[in-house]
């Protein structure tokens, strides 16, 4: 770029190759400063500064008078930077994430510990911080302190939580005011099969704990009903700190998307029954395996 990159450009950055991998796009795929400028919800000069970024780690093509275009999405662009990017807030967020899962880090907190515990700056920490209380599972004391919230921060309520999806995703399945839509199904099973084929390699907890949620989220609008959507939005919500503490299976996402598939193609045929059935028995026996792997880091001290 000629200049360092400002911390702006960088989390863009980061908010771009994010971008590209949950929605599936590969190579040969136009990026633009406009709709990435709509989809940030910020101007295009910091926009094409991590385009730029972007594009000399190789991540990004730049093709001249044309603009940019995605290259190698599996590369991690992040990667042999001395400066400190993006990625290192979303490596202290997963840190801090496990820290509450092992219960190591207390409910209450000042900013000043916080800085010492993870060695980063404070203008970095608040960045995360600020992340954590959108999210619903930290929020800012009056003072300087920092309080995490009680959710799902252990293994039996972690269970509760799938076993009250297990519930509520089938359920609003069968009910009567489920209309599959066929376009929607399609473009979820595409990304479900490149997640599957290609995506798995080298998507992070984050990134795919996201689409999952996304997969569940957009059935549960099929129903119009706006209770269902908001209970299973605030379930996933609230399983997020557990699911972000996990490492990424890269065989298990591979398990999950197949399954995935299934529903979808149930839902394609017009068999709801069968949907609802496959999902069901894709919520348990994810509850069975993400719960082991949760015993067993929870106890590493």
């Amino acid at each position: 770029m000629g200049n360092t990159p400002s911390a702006l450009q960088i989390r863009l950055a980061e908010k771009i190759v994010s971008l590209v991998r949950m929605e599936s796009w590969q190579t040969g795929h136009h990026l633009t400063e406009d709709a990435l400028s709509d989809i940030l919800v910020t101007s295009r000069t910091p926009v094409r500064g991590a385009l730029i970024y972007l594009a000399e780690a190789d991540f990004l093509e730049r093709r001249p008078q044309k603009g940019f275009y995605v290259k190698n999405p599996e590369i991690n662009p992040f990667e042999e930077k001395n400066d400190i990017s993006a990625a290192d807030e979303n490596d202290i967020y997963q840190k801090i994430a496990l820290d509450r899962l092992r219960h190591t880090l207390p409910d209450t907190v000042s900013m000043s510990e916080l800085v010492r515990r993870y060695n980063i700056s404070r203008a970095r920490m608040l960045h995360v911080l600020t992340r954590i209380a959108s999210e619903g599972w930290a929020e800012r004391r009056s003072g300087n302190g920092w309080a995490f919230q009680t959710l799902i921060d252990n293994v039996d309520a972690y269970k509760e939580n799938y076993l009250f999806r297990a519930t509520l995703e089938p359920a609003f399945m069968r009910s009567e005011d489920f209309y599959p839509d066929d376009l929607i199904l399609l473009r979820l099973k595409e990304k479900q099969e490149f997640v599957k084929n290609e995506g798995y390699k080298f998507l992070s907890s984050i990134e795919f704990f996201q689409i999952d949620a996304e997969f569940h989220e957009t059935l549960a609008t099929m129903t119009g009903n706006r209770f269902f959507i908001r209970a299973l939005k605030r379930a996933n919500q609230l399983r997020r700190l557990m699911e972000y503490g996990l490492p990424p299976d890269r065989k298990f996402i591979q398990r999950v998307c197949l399954e995935h598939i299934a529903v979808i193609n149930a839902l394609l045929n017009k068999n709801i029954k069968a949907g609802a059935t496959l999902l069901k028995n894709h919520i348990t026996k994810g509850m069975i395996f993400k719960s082991h792997s949760l015993m067993s880091i929870a106890k590493e001290k």
